[in-house]
């Protein structure tokens, strides 16, 4: 079997504050092979992101990385030059952000900022750069892309404007793409073109993917595996298509147990109780997620979990083997703590 392509071994965040240190990240680890794509999946302020721009070192400041290893193609990237950065970014990792009206210059055409990667990382003129952006422009599904090509950001709609993200993003030919909830803001039917994009483009070039968003259902779209996050720690990896109906870790479950189901009607929909803890307001001696959960035990708050290794997949659950089979039924919203 051949190396992961990405390796992040206990990867910790920290932002140095004026009322003191806070924990954005705290001991994330996953790997992803070539042409593989693995989904990061969680609430707001779970470290989603954090994860994903220390992986590029596009921290926004104060923000550092405390501690780990992240490994592209056998590179440490926390401990890499600068110089050595700027060669990964675009032309070994490219990224989409979540919001392409922040992320794009409004004062320059669209197809000139594409045309910017190849020209930099490749050595492209700018003639052919700029054939190469508006033919990638169409591969990524934008109709008329040479007119297209001559317009500014605000003349383009939301998924335009993505998938102008996206052939940026490509048009170095990397190998690992990171994909920041790409379909944000945008109605159903676009996220679903976003998508099929996505997963054509990795079928077909052997990328791969690491894809943030807060849905288990998209993630599952074009994921081969999905880790969820609470806390600022993954909680659960494991094969996205068994994410819903054989979850490993009770705050998995709830997930899935409080997503709408079209083919049943329901007089209230399921949901979680409590509010999400953000890494810095974790515990260090109990489970986070156990004031949440009812499958709470007195040994969920004796104890920092660890990931477990269970059939095939990661839980960060001390009654994960207990609890076995029972969680795919879902979790309610009662409140009730123990068993």
């Amino acid at each position: 079997m051949s190396a992961p392509l990405l390796e992040v071994h206990d990867l910790r965040v920290e932002i140095p504050l004026s009322r003191g240190t806070v924990r954005a990240v705290d001991g994330v680890s996953f790997a992803l092979g070539q042409g593989n794509a693995l989904g990061l999946v969680g609430e707001s302020g779970c470290g989603k992101s954090m994860t994903l721009r220390a992986i590029l070192g596009l921290l926004p400041r104060p923000a550092r990385i405390t501690g780990g290893q992240v490994l592209y193609d056998g590179v440490d990237l926390v401990t890499a030059s600068a110089g050595r950065l700027r060669d990964v970014r675009g032309a070994g990792i490219s990224m989409v952000f979540q919001e392409p009206m922040t992320a794009l210059n409004p004062v320059m055409r669209v197809g000139d900022q594409i045309a910017e990667g190849p020209q930099h990382h490749l050595g492209n003129s700018r003639r052919s750069a700029q054939a190469e952006a508006v033919e990638l422009m169409r591969t990524v599904g934008i109709p008329d892309a040479a007119r297209r090509a001559r317009a500014y950001p605000h003349e383009l709609s939301g998924g335009m404007l993505q998938r102008v993200m996206i052939a940026a993003a490509l048009l170095t030919e990397p190998q690992l793409l990171l994909a920041d909830e790409p379909t944000t803001a945008l109605d159903v039917t676009t996220q679903a073109e976003v998508m099929a994009i996505l997963d054509d483009l990795r079928r077909e070039y052997g990328l791969a993917i690491l894809f943030i968003t807060h849905d288990l259902d998209l993630a599952a779209a074009i994921c081969d595996r999905t880790a969820v996050m609470y806390a600022g720690q993954i909680v659960e990896i494991r094969e996205s298509a068994l994410m819903h109906s054989d979850p490993l870790h009770p705050y998995s479950a709830a997930l899935g147990a409080a997503r709408p189901d079209i083919a049943s009607t329901a007089h209230r929909l399921a949901a979680i109780g409590g509010r999400p803890l953000s890494a810095f307001e974790a515990p260090d001696a109990e489970c986070a997620f156990a004031p949440r959960c009812p499958h709470a035990a007195p040994v969920c708050r004796a104890e920092l979990p660890s990931l477990v290794e269970l059939d095939g997949g990661l839980s960060r659950c001390a009654r994960a083997a207990e609890l076995r089979g029972r969680l795919s039924a879902g979790l309610t919203s009662g409140g009730e703590t123990g068993e």
